[in-house]
């Protein structure tokens, strides 16, 4: 049964895709507000990565201690296929709802 994405869950999902083996959390706030430009706090990170994982559409796993860490781990997170076809699913409604309004919607 598909899951209906909010716009947070899609921005969270589409760091995923981009950012790839190196998705963990402070990569995908920093990807999310370097290509939104809006501030996006770490705890909402983690509670929509925490949400999307019960809903089996995404995948984490704990990496290996670094130095640089403090001999501490990060925990990378990846779009699961369940989570890819959720966020096609979700890209062609929003393109469907979007289709024919671009001389509306330009922007200055």
């Amino acid at each position: 049964m598909p899951h209906a994405l909010g716009e947070f869950e899609q921005l969270i999902l589409l760091a995923l895709v981009r950012l790839g083996d190196e998705a963990y959390g402070v990569s995908i706030q920093e990807e999310i507000g370097r290509r939104t430009r809006r501030a996006v706090s770490p705890g909402a990170v983690y509670k929509t990565l925490l949400r999307l994982e019960a809903k089996g559409l995404v995948a984490s796993w704990v990496g290996e201690p670094t130095r640089r860490r403090g001999g501490r781990r990060k925990k990378h997170y990846r779009l699961s296929a369940a989570g890819a076809q959720e966020l096609r699913r979700s890209m062609a409604a929003l393109r469907g709802m979007t289709r024919g309004l671009a001389p509306t919607l330009e922007l200055p």
